[in-house]
Order: structure tokens, then sequence, then C-alpha cells
């Protein structure tokens, strides 16, 4: 699921899946500890990627190493969905919307989201844009 800040998407996860596991960093969840929330019964929803995404940029690392830490977590991820068949949602931020940051930092963050957002869809079954409150599937 992707769109931007406050669309709704989290709602709409709600309304299309009834047992879920979050895993947010909005709730300083840590994403290194997102396994442990696998291993539940329900659906596991995976959010704030920003955030964490941030957090390693933070962190001196260069663009590339972030995104290529990023891609492998994805792969790593996808390859446990299928092995247990077991579905997992990453809820992704739309940043920018084709406006560029004039602060590096923020010009860094919002490119490598969109690296990172267009490797997870590309590896997704289904993509789901949200604005306004509204769904439209686009993969």
């Amino acid at each position: 699921m992707v769109g931007g800040a406050y669309s709704g998407k989290r709602k709409l996860v709600r309304e299309q899946y009834d047992e879920i596991t979050w895993h947010s960093a909005y709730d300083e969840d840590q994403l290194t500890n997102w396994k442990v929330k696998f291993t539940s019964s329900s659906m596991l929803v995976l959010e704030g990627w920003e955030k964490w995404i941030q957090h390693e940029l933070s962190s001196n690392s260069t663009l590339d190493e972030v995104r290529v830490s990023f891609y492998g977590l994805i792969d790593e991820i996808c390859e446990l969905e299928k092995m247990h068949g077991k579905r997992v949602i990453f809820i992704i931020l739309e940043m920018g919307r084709g406006i560029v940051p004039m602060n590096e930092e923020d010009r860094n963050l919002r490119d490598v989201s969109g690296w990172i957002l267009q490797y997870a869809t590309n590896k997704a079954d289904t993509v789901q844009y949200c604005w306004h409150g509204l769904s439209k599937t686009i993969k």
C-alpha cells in the first residue's frame, strides 16, 4: 500500500484484513526486530519505512549502502513470505509528489525512499495506491 501521509492507508488495510500484526516505526519498533512479529499467526504489516530509512541514512552510510541493505531486507521478507505462505504488507509513504526538496538530507531521504518503493513494488504481487481515503489497485 502506497500513498501520501494521512491518506487513509492504515484504515484501508484494517478494512481489508481481519487479523493483523503491526510492526511500526511510528510505535518505535525497530526494523531489525520484524521477525519477532512475523511468527504470529496473523498477517504482518510493516509501516514507517521513511523513518527506518532516515535512521540508516543518519548512521553515515552512503545512499547506495542503505539502498542495497533495504533491497536485501525486502528480498528476505519475500522469501519468508513464500516459504511460510504468509502475506506481508508494506505501507510505504509516497514522498514529494515530484517536488525535489532543497535540503540535501531531505533529497537523500526522498531518493532512497523512492528507490526502495520501486524495488518493493516490483517484487509485490499487488500494489494499491491510496489517496484521500480512496484506493486503486495499480498492480
